[in-house]
């Protein structure tokens, strides 16, 4: 061939490649055994966390997992995060992609075959296909065919059996913002001021539809940033699913490779027989290399060493290595395998450090909170007797589930003067501060000097909040600024 015909046949390739609807066949071993256990684990807690108790006392939610925005509170377990604590959830984010660059780093998208919501509701879906319409066979004879009795009635029975997982997962997801039984009741009764729940449910179950029933791989190929940003977290010793040419190449049918053999001429263990592009997922021929498509769920393991199995040949023609050994075998070299090493080591000593520090925090931390705010307008006033008042917002949050008496007093200004407005001094002559069960409230505090000689800059001082009852306190530094 010319270069010319060369070129024109490369031009007349299309850019973007066609459409097509995958048909993946029913695979099992030991790889489809573990999806199974991970999909049904975690849609399990996906949909029945919500309906854990878990009790905190009189006056409290006794959900397990509620995130409770008319209190702005997040309740998990024995764990209680209010606004102020919001660090906690960023942290949580933090060792979150820190965990998923070690999965990466440590085999490859394992994250994408296992544990990716795409990936379970997708394998959910066509689960439920499968058993509707029929293996893969079965569902290409389907859509080819006519449309008669049996396969409307088949196509509304799958459509129908989605949209219910749909419903569910949507349902399931508003759970986590309402108590989950009370919720539910109101909702199959259809009782009022649940419009807004009915709402949500609504845009969940269409974008659950969506995403796992119609795009499916799709989401994964075109929308998914991950595939893309995983290229540049990964190097030449992380696992992934991959065909060894040296065993398989060259590739002939049963018939050919036993001739071949006797004949003493080479010939590989693949048989060409498709069936890793069969099971797989998302359509990949796993043969070609490493590819965007690819998962990394290890279907294609489990067809493979099933055809092996047959034709008496050794497991893993294709399964998890890594690109260092592809190369150390074209030169006959041993595989080597280096789980630990600088990248790996490095995630792990921060998702440690991380879960560490914010672990001893969460124990360590205070059921008082006491933030202090200066006025900025004015900063300082000057009193007649030459004296000076300065004006100060408190706030203290009070994380008992009982009220809380709390008594101010303020240390480093020699001769000052406290009020607090609108709180009048009990029996003892202290001005005491109650704060409901639960809840936060301001106060506003005047730090007066009469009669003291003005400063100049400004003064440290600190105010100290003690409950009245136990005698816990929690102290916070400000400025006092001279006029």
């Amino acid at each position: 061939m010319s270069s010319a015909d060369a070129q024109h046949s490369l031009l007349d390739e299309p850019f973007v490649e066609a459409a097509h609807k995958v048909y993946n066949k029913k695979v099992d071993g030991h790889f489809r055994r573990i999806k199974w256990g991970i999909q049904l684990a975690t849609l399990a807690i996906y949909y029945f966390l919500p309906f854990v108790r878990w009790h905190r006392g009189p006056d409290a939610p006794s959900q397990a997992v509620l995130v409770d925005f008319p209190h702005r509170r997040f309740y998990f377990f024995f764990i209680e995060i209010w606004p102020q604590e919001v660090y906690y959830i960023t942290g949580l984010l933090i060792l979150a992609a820190l965990v998923l660059f070690l999965m990466n780093a440590v085999a490859g998208r394992i994250w994408c075959g296992y544990m990716c919501p795409q990936t379970v509701w997708t394998d959910f879906y066509m689960t439920a296909e499968r058993w509707i319409e029929g293996d893969a066979r079965d569902r290409i004879k389907l859509d080819e065919g006519p449309w008669t009795a049996e396969k409307i009635r088949k196509k509304i029975a799958k459509h129908f059996v989605w949209l219910l997982i749909a419903w569910w997962t949507g349902g399931a997801w508003v759970l986590y913002f309402a108590d989950a039984p009370t919720l539910v009741y109101n909702l199959a009764t259809f009782q009022p001021g649940v419009g807004e729940a009915y709402l949500w449910i609504g845009i969940l179950a269409f974008t659950t539809y969506v995403f796992a029933g119609v795009m499916r791989e799709k989401l994964c190929l075109h929308a998914c940033p991950w595939p893309r940003i995983q290229a540049a977290l990964t190097d030449e010793y992380a696992l992934n699913v991959t065909y060894r040419h040296d065993r398989g190449e060259p590739r002939m049918s049963l018939k050919q490779a036993t001739a071949a053999r006797a004949a003493g001429q080479p010939s590989g263990d693949c048989v060409d027989c498709g069936q890793c592009v069969a099971v797989c997922p998302t359509g990949v021929d796993i043969r070609k290399g490493a590819q965007l498509g690819c998962i990394q769920c290890g279907l294609c393991i489990d067809a493979c060493d099933a055809v092996m199995e047959k034709i008496r040949r050794p497991p893993r023609l294709i399964g998890y290595d890594t690109e260092m050994n592809v190369k150390r075998r074209e030169c006959g070299e041993p595989a080597i395998y280096k789980p630990l090493r600088v990248r790996t080591v490095f995630y792990g000593v921060l998702i440690l450090a991380i879960g560490g520090f914010m672990s001893i925090t969460l124990m360590t931390r205070g059921d008082m909170h006491v933030s202090v705010l200066h006025d900025r307008n004015p900063l300082a006033v000057r009193l007649k007797d030459g004296g000076a008042r300065n004006g100060y917002t408190i706030r203290f949050a009070n994380k008992k589930p009982e009220t809380r008496r709390f008594v101010v007093a303020v240390a480093g200004l020699s001769g000052a003067q406290t009020e607090i407005v609108g709180v009048s001094p009990d029996d003892k002559g202290q001005e005491v501060i109650e704060v409901g069960p639960d809840q936060t409230r301001e106060a506003r505090v005047l730090l007066s000097t009469h009669g003291v000689t003005p400063g100049k800059g400004q003064t440290p001082v600190v105010f100290t909040a003690t409950d009245a009852e136990t005698g816990a306190s929690t102290a916070v530094k400000d400025v006092f600024i001279w006029p």
